[in-house]
């Protein structure tokens, strides 16, 4: 039954609450996701899901694009729950801090009057990790799938006294905004352990097998081929490809299987990876007993031939954390940031780049 019709109980006709729903969109490396939700998760509404990337263009993110499979995506999920407007969105993106130039020029007033949502949130996709993966309290995050970012925060809750949070916060705060971040620089400067760099060290050692030279592996090299086809024709086929992180990354598992053999230089690749990833969680985690540390994202699927070696580094490197399971992924972080929003209850640190939000006026809401 749609929110808001009447409904006869005995004599008497009640009417059902109106649902505020709201809407969570995540942009990765691997592709786009929806959820409409009219609660703090993802598993309450509908969804719909694309394996194709946004794209990148001159002004970074393509906003364009991206509206262009978004808002059919989402008009069909209001329709199937009956409603026509959200309260509010959040876009978590891959590259938002550094490529968002037109996501944050173009987005707001386009998916405001497009659902008729009162508040918007751009954030980057370390920061929709972050709220999936611990919700709104102090800790660290390390998201790692096609790339990798870790950002830490110290929230200050409900009953902080505004003054000592916010002197703790700017205290703790390696950038403004009361957000620390390592990594999340792309495949090409950085990324270092996650799905891409594993795939491309991979692949590497594969072709130093092909050619002969040391350091190579012929397991990767058979599954290079395996994948792929002939290795000497590779370059041709992975050059050419704009979702070249995506291919790389998608050779991330096959360095897992291979290390799960004794391969020992898929095992050395994913040694490296796990001290990469340590040493970004290290340098964002707040030095407080306890720390919340959540690990999220698809590469963690891997299973032991990553997390044994990483959760000895972790150990090593940050004793007083507490590694814990990530509650939800970065469409539920989308979706509880956009709730949080709605209801006026956000914690998290607002940061230009990191955390946008937009308070969007009467006029240019929809009708």
């Amino acid at each position: 039954m749609r929110a808001g019709s009447a409904e006869p109980v005995g004599d008497r006709t009640k009417r059902e609450t109106p649902r505020e729903f709201v809407l969570g969109i995540d942009s990765g490396g691997s592709g786009v996701r929806v959820a409409l939700s009219h609660g703090d998760g993802p598993g309450n509404g509908p969804t719909w899901s694309s394996p194709t990337p946004a794209v990148v263009g001159d002004r970074g993110i393509d906003a364009e694009s991206l509206l262009a499979r978004v808002e059919p995506a989402a008009h069909a999920l209001l329709r199937e729950a009956g409603a026509d407007r959200v309260a509010a969105v959040c876009v978590g993106a891959a590259g938002m801090a550094t490529l968002g130039d037109d996501l944050r020029a173009k987005l707001p007033d386009a998916l405001a009057s497009s659902f008729g949502a009162r508040r918007l949130a751009l954030a980057a996709d370390g920061v929709t990790a972050y709220a999936g993966a611990l919700g709104q309290r102090s800790g660290a995050v390390v998201a790692a799938g096609t790339g990798l970012i870790a950002l830490g925060a110290l929230v200050a809750l409900p009953d902080d006294s505004a003054e000592g949070a916010a002197d703790d916060m700017a205290g703790d705060a390696r950038a403004g905004g009361g957000w620390r971040r390592a990594d999340g620089w792309g495949h090409l400067l950085g990324d270092c352990g996650g799905g891409a760099w594993i795939g491309r060290a991979g692949l590497e050692a594969a072709m130093r097998a092909y050619d002969g030279r040391d350091g190579g592996s012929r397991p990767l090299l058979a599954r290079l081929e395996a994948v792929f086809g002939p290795a000497g024709e590779l370059p041709g086929k992975l050059y050419p490809r704009p979702d070249r992180p995506a291919v790389l990354a998608s050779f991330a598992p096959e360095v897992g299987r291979c290390a799960a053999e004794r391969d020992p230089v898929a095992d050395a690749i994913l040694r490296d990876a796990a001290r990469h990833i340590a040493e970004a969680a290290a340098a964002v985690c707040p030095d407080t007993e306890g720390c919340a540390m959540g690990l999220t994202g698809g590469l963690f699927r891997m299973g032991d031939p990553l997390l044994v070696p990483l959760r000895a580094q972790l150990a090593a490197r940050l004793p007083h954390a507490r590694v814990t399971e990530a509650a939800g992924d970065p469409l539920t972080g989308a979706v509880r940031i956009a709730a949080a929003l709605a209801g006026d209850s956000l914690r998290l640190p607002v940061d230009a780049a990191l955390l946008h939000v937009v308070d969007v006026g009467p006029a240019a809401a929809k009708p």
